[in-house]
């Protein structure tokens, strides 16, 4: 016993406590590990749609140079994920109305796996 004749309490974090905030923390670790690079990617995409719109060089380019022009483009920011088929072109008045929608997939750990949907649009004046 101690002064009083009570125990003194023990203060802070048991083992237990400190083994479950180590499994939160390596799980969030986990997951940005694997999502961060795919919001990267999506950057580069965004980037690159924004560039689109303001550049020159590309207007009154028929629909299929623009789509080699952008795939070019990506390659050369290292994205991957977003392919031709990802990409589509509509006719508008007086320009073309380019999207990008994707859906970049992977696994986390074990059975998790993560999907995260993106979509851009950029206009490009035919002259």
């Amino acid at each position: 016993m101690s002064e009083g004749g009570f125990m003194k309490k023990q203060k802070g974090v048991t083992l237990i406590s400190w083994l479950i905030l180590l499994a939160i923390v390596l799980f969030n670790a986990i997951i940005a590990l694997n999502i961060v690079p795919v919001y990267i990617n999506d950057q580069s995409v965004k980037s690159l749609m924004k560039n689109l719109e303001t550049d020159t060089t590309i207007r009154g380019d028929s629909p299929k140079a623009l789509k080699q022009t952008i795939t070019k483009r990506l390659r050369v920011n290292n994205v991957y994920s977003v392919t031709k088929e990802h990409i589509t072109i509509k006719k508008a008045k007086n320009s073309y109305l380019v999207i990008i929608e994707y859906e970049p997939r992977g696994k986390l750990m074990g059975n998790l796996d993560y999907i995260v949907s993106f979509k851009h649009e950029a206009r490009i004046p035919t002259s």
